[in-house]
């Protein structure tokens, strides 16, 4: 008798401990397919902001919206990123990574598709379920190089970012000539939508999955918020801080450099050179930063570049503009290097989601108050001095942190 109940209480406490088990997660195979996938997601995640500018006044015009319309249309990608963002992880741990960056890629083609059709309000709708689905999937492909690429995270890093980079390049350039080719605005930033449902084709070809395996590691995490590690928030602020001066840079640059006396077209070509910049720095330097064991030196290597430009811009941007571009371009690449920090600073696939999503989501919250107060400092001293003494300050804050964000250790 107390031998059957010793076996009953073993088979019962065996059948709790296999309750309680976590099961293996689904980590998708690191192929080529899949590669040429992350790298086509990639290129959808920028064209759906950068697309707008070009056409922005026309839809004013078809619409009859009011510049405070115009306001929102341009701050809702910003916020979509911070808020929608933060909320990657879960529905990452629902649906599984392969899902969930599905869901985003499907999200982003009914959003460009829907904002084209009706007024005001639905552009609007249409533009934040597009936005959505940015945010998403800015916060999982990370997750992906990470757990796929395990090998390869500085190269897929590299690649992945040139891909964005260029991705946004496209979308400011050409859709003038969609809309002039397509008689419109509408179908200009419609067909859009058919290089996302290409990348949501590819990606649910390639994405295959195996059984991971669950470690200690893992589940001594699970669950663990990283809003009380001080590595995340040194990454996070890091982040933020580099992604203000983008934004301040896309935002502003042309302004001041016409007031200099350059030309509306010349400042349009610097700005988008300094875009284009990037591209071959975050090819080359991201996986070299990754074979090292600290990535702090490559930071400071590209903030020293961002403070030439700053500098030269606030003291002389009428003298040498084009070598302040070349300059702020290399010194903005080191966004690249923010996302392969993200990727190494965490030791597994569920912590580089949540660290993704807290840098991310935080960040570009922090990142949007820049161009305002970059602006607002314009307007009350009457000078780009005191403004450029500000980004400054924010290339400097940047330094600091990515120095302490790129040592090797983890959250």
């Amino acid at each position: 008798m107390f031998v059957i109940l010793a076996c009953v209480t073993v088979n019962d406490e065996a059948s709790v401990q296999e309750k309680t088990r976590t099961p293996a997660p689904r980590v998708l195979i690191g192929t080529g397919l899949l590669g040429a996938a992350v790298l086509l997601a990639a290129l959808n995640l920028r064209p759906a902001v950068t697309s707008v500018g070009s056409v922005l006044d026309e839809m004013r015009d078809t619409l009859g919206a009011s510049a405070t319309w115009a306001g929102a249309l341009t701050t809702v990608p910003g916020l979509c990123f911070a808020f929608a963002g933060l909320t990657a992880p879960v529905v990452a741990r629902r649906l599984g990574v392969a899902a969930a960056v599905g869901v985003a890629l499907a999200l982003l083609s009914g959003g460009l598709v829907l904002r084209v059709l009706d007024g005001q309000l639905v552009v609007l709708g249409g533009t934040l379920i597009g936005t959505a689905g940015i945010a998403l999937a800015n916060v999982l492909i990370p997750v992906v190089v990470k757990e796929s690429f395990a090998t390869r995270i500085g190269l897929m890093t590299g690649l992945y970012t040139g891909a964005l980079q260029a991705g946004g390049a496209l979308g400011s350039a050409l859709t003038p000539p969609l809309d002039s080719a397509f008689g419109g605005w509408r179908p200009g930033l419609g067909s859009w939508a058919l290089l996302s449902v290409l990348a949501l084709v590819l990606w649910l070809s390639a994405a295959r999955t195996r059984p991971g395996s669950v470690t200690s590691a893992q589940n001594a995490t699970e669950g663990r918020s990283l809003f009380r590690s001080p590595l995340a928030w040194i990454v996070t602020v890091f982040f933020g801080m580099q992604a203000c001066l983008a934004y301040i840079v896309m935002g502003w640059l042309p302004q001041v450099l016409m007031d200099a006396g350059v030309s509306r077209g010349d400042a349009g070509l610097l700005l988008g050179l300094v875009s284009l910049l990037g591209l071959p720095v975050s090819l080359i330097v991201p996986p070299l930063a990754a074979k090292s064991g600290s990535q702090s030196g490559w930071i400071l290597l590209l903030g020293v570049f961002g403070i030439a430009g700053v500098t030269g811009l606030m003291v002389a941007p009428g003298a040498a503009p084009l070598l302040w571009s070349i300059f702020l371009g290399i010194g903005m690449a080191v966004f690249s290097l923010a996302l392969t920090t993200i990727a190494l600073r965490a030791r597994t696939g569920a912590d580089t989601a949540k660290l993704s999503a807290m840098a991310q989501g935080i960040g570009y919250l922090l990142a949007a108050v820049g161009p305002f107060l970059f602006g607002f400092l314009h307007d009350v001293t009457g000078g780009w001095t005191v403004p450029f003494a500000m980004l400054l300050a924010v290339v400097v804050g940047q330094m600091v942190f990515g120095f302490f964000a790129g040592r090797p250790r983890y959250v």
